[in-house]
């Protein structure tokens, strides 16, 4: 057990210990999708969802789940976030559209941001999928994955290949 980080001698689980590891600037960017209906997509655009602005809820809702992220994740370290920005781009796919979520999120401090990042465009989606389901239960929220990050000792991770 002793290669695995999250494990102590016993091999029970333990959070890492950060403290020595210096204070860099960190990011991380994070990808999610949600696809739906034409009502839908139709439906939040032109902001007639009965549960309100569904963008700007689900934008909320992702700043909040990055906050919340040690809270949920078992192992993650307690974090002072320094910025978190969500975006959002639609592509339309045959009969239905597809809204794509990007969650950047940034600190200065001795660990990552990367599940921070994910929790974000996965709390998206997710409220996305809330928000409309009223409507349409047929929603399909995509893959969810890391983009970049920056910072800490292992150095940046930049993904090459597209992921769909």
């Amino acid at each position: 057990m002793s290669d695995f980080t999250h494990f102590n001698e016993e091999g029970r689980a333990k959070m890492v210990d950060v403290s020595d590891k210096p204070e860099t600037t960190r990011t991380a960017i994070a990808h999610s999708s949600i696809t739906v209906s034409k009502e839908i997509f139709e439906k939040i655009t032109n902001n007639e969802m009965k549960k309100g602005d569904v963008l700007a809820v689900a934008q909320v809702a992702a700043v909040m789940g990055a906050k919340k992220t040690w809270d949920i994740i078992p192992m993650c370290h307690p974090i002072s976030l320094t910025g978190v920005n969500i975006s959002f781009s639609w592509e339309e796919e045959d009969s239905s559209y597809r809204l794509n979520i990007a969650a950047a999120v940034k600190t200065k401090g001795n660990t990552g941001v990367e599940m921070e990042a994910l929790t974000a465009a996965s709390t998206c989606a997710l409220t996305v999928y809330d928000m409309c389901k009223a409507v349409d239960k047929g929603m399909i929220i995509g893959k969810t994955y890391l983009v970049e990050k920056t910072g800490g000792k292992n150095g940046d991770f930049h993904r090459t290949e597209q992921v769909l």
